[in-house]
């Protein structure tokens, strides 16, 4: 006659390796307790044959619908990338027709609220030297001071003090600011320092950690378009 293993010992709770030994070594008590068999998934059939078809079926279940999970994470992902470039073609399409600096600044502006949702964009020009009606003026200097000496981007909270969105600069939260070196027809002074900056509404709208290939490539759009025209006086 088998008997149950003492799991009443001193110890708080029975030990694993314990109950498993007593397992290995009276194997039939488990085998002929069909309800608890049955508890824990386990279907008998006959003497010494247990079918593990409902607790193999529950794990292949549960990690079938983790794989689905994951697969419609990716199409999300993959659609929202496609759509995303789609409309940064578009976008780029657009700017080109521009006719002159300013009209290149409406549209700019245009293009980020009506095909990315943000509540604007806008060109800032450094000083000396004359700056196309619609774009903002900064000082000389002002873009270093910004993005950093040799800093190319930044993207994160909006912050004091910059003041290129006109009257939606209250709605903006966080931005992203595309250095541009745009070279004007004439200008014998060379390329002259210049901003593309993008404001959201949304505090992780643009954060440190995003990439910035997207605004980045209509930053370079912007800066070769704006180089068909010279800056008059």
């Amino acid at each position: 006659m088998s008997v149950s293993p003492d799991l009443s010992s001193d110890l708080p709770e029975p030990h694993w390796p314990e109950i498993r030994a007593w397992l290995q070594a009276n194997p039939q008590t488990l085998l002929d307790d069909r309800s608890l068999l049955e508890e824990i998934g386990l279907k008998p059939h006959g003497r010494n044959v247990v079918e593990f078809g409902r607790a193999a079926l529950t794990r292949l279940e549960a990690a079938a619908e983790r794989e689905a999970d994951a697969r419609k994470r990716i199409e999300a992902v993959a659609r929202a990338n496609f759509a995303a470039q789609t409309q940064t073609h578009v976008a780029a399409l657009d700017l080109m027709e521009a006719r002159s600096p300013s009209d290149l600044a409406r549209r700019l502006d245009a293009v980020a609220q009506g095909r990315f949702g943000l509540t604007g964009a806008a060109i800032a020009l450094e000083k000396p030297g004359a700056v196309p009606f619609g774009w903002k003026p900064l000082d000389s200097g002002g873009v270093d001071g910004l993005l950093g000496e040799h800093g190319l981007t930044w993207l994160g909270p909006n912050f004091e003090g910059l003041n290129l969105f006109g009257a939606a600069e209250d709605e903006v939260k966080s931005v992203a600011l595309i250095r541009m070196s745009p070279v004007f027809p004439g200008d014998d002074a060379g390329a002259r320092p210049a901003l593309c900056a993008f404001g959201s509404s949304e505090d992780e709208g643009f954060t440190p950690t995003m990439g910035c290939e997207l605004v980045a490539f209509i930053a370079r759009v912007v800066e070769r378009t704006a180089e068909r025209w010279p800056i008059l006086s």
